[in-house]
C-alpha cells in the first residue's frame, strides 16, 4: 500500500498536475493540503473519473485538506475527524481523520506561523500543542496510523533537511520552538518515515518560487510522514516524486510517499 502527502497550493490552479502525478504514481491513498477552495468548489467529479474516492475539509481562499482513496467510493472511506479538537473558535481547515481499510491516515497542514514573533507564529505553537494532545492516542492505536502533510518545520540545519539554513534563520519552520513541538511529537513513539530510510541523503519536499531555489535545489524538508509503530512494522520503502515540482505551474511542494505491506 503507497501512502503519500501533497501539498498542491491551489487544487483549482494545481488540478493538472494533481491528475498528471495520480496517473503515474498511483498511490492507494493521497493526502492533499492546501486546497485554497470551498468545499462546494472541490474537483470531486475530476478526481473520481481519475479513479479516486475523497473526503476534504475546505475553505475559500485558504487551507484545506483532503483524503483520496483509489479505487473506493467516497462512502467507503471512513471519515473519523473533521478538523482539530482543543479549540472550538477555530476555523481553519487543517486537519482531517479519515479510515481507509484497516488503516487510520491523518491529513494536516501546520501552520506556517509567519511572521514571528507575532500572533501567527503564537497559534503555529497552540496548534502543535492540540496536534500533540490528539496524537496520543493515535499512536496507541492497535492498528495502522500514518500522519502525513505539510508540518511546516524543517527538523535540523542538517544538510538532509534543508541546503542553508543561512537565509531561514528568523523563519518560523526554523525556530527552537516549532522544532521542539515536533521532536515531542516524535517522543511519542512516532517515526519520520522518509528520515528513517535516508538519512543523512537530502530529501527535499519544498522550494520556493523565488531567487531560483528549484534551479539550485535550494530545498527544504517540511512534508513528513509519521507512522505509528503498527505502521512503522509494515514499512517498506520511501521517497520523494521531486520531479514534480520541476513541472509547468507547480506546486512549490512535491509528493512524498511511504509504502507499506498489505
Amino acid at each position: 500500500m503507497k501512502i503519500a502527502t501533497f501539498n498542491v497550493n491551489g487544487i483549482t490552479a494545481r488540478l493538472p498536475r494533481l491528475l498528471e502525478w495520480l496517473e503515474e504514481s498511483q498511490p492507494d491513498i493521497a493526502c492533499l493540503q492546501e486546497l485554497k477552495t470551498p468545499d462546494a468548489s472541490f474537483p470531486a467529479a475530476a478526481i473520481e473519473a481519475a479513479g479516486y474516492g475523497a473526503v476534504w475539509h475546505g475553505q475559500k481562499s485558504w487551507n484545506g485538506v483532503a483524503v483520496l482513496a483509489r479505487g473506493r467510493h467516497p462512502a467507503q472511506i471512513g471519515l473519523l475527524q473533521r478538523g482539530l479538537p482543543g479549540d472550538a473558535d477555530d476555523v481553519q481547515s487543517r486537519f482531517l481523520q479519515a479510515q481507509v481499510g484497516d488503516l487510520i491516515v491523518v491529513s494536516l497542514y501546520l501552520p506556517n506561523g509567519n511572521p514571528q514573533p507575532g500572533p501567527k507564529f503564537d497559534y503555529k505553537l497552540k496548534w502543535f500543542e492540540r496536534l500533540i494532545a490528539e496524537a496520543q492516542a493515535l499512536q496507541r492505536h492497535s492498528g495502522p496510523v500514518v500522519m502525513a502533510g505539510d508540518y511546516n518545520v524543517v527538523p535540523s540545519n542538517d544538510k538532509h533537511d534543508i541546503y542553508s539554513p543561512a537565509s531561514w534563520l528568523n523563519d518560523a519552520l526554523l525556530q527552537p520552538q516549532s522544532r521542539d513541538a515536533y521532536r515531542r511529537l516524535l517522543a511519542q513513539g512516532w517515526t519520520d518515515a522518509i528520515h528513517e530510510l535516508h538519512a543523512g541523503v537530502p530529501m527535499y519536499t519544498f522550494w520556493d518560487y523565488f531567487r531560483n531555489r528549484w534551479a539550485r535545489n535550494a530545498g527544504l524538508r517540511i512534508d513528513h510522514l509519521l507512522l505509528n509503530p503498527a505502521a512503522r512494522a509494515r514499512l517498506l520503502a520511501a521517497g520523494v516524486d521531486r520531479e514534480v515540482r520541476g513541472r509547468e505551474k507547480p506546486s512549490d511542494h512535491a509528493p512524498a510517499w511511504v509504502e507499506l505491506k498489505d
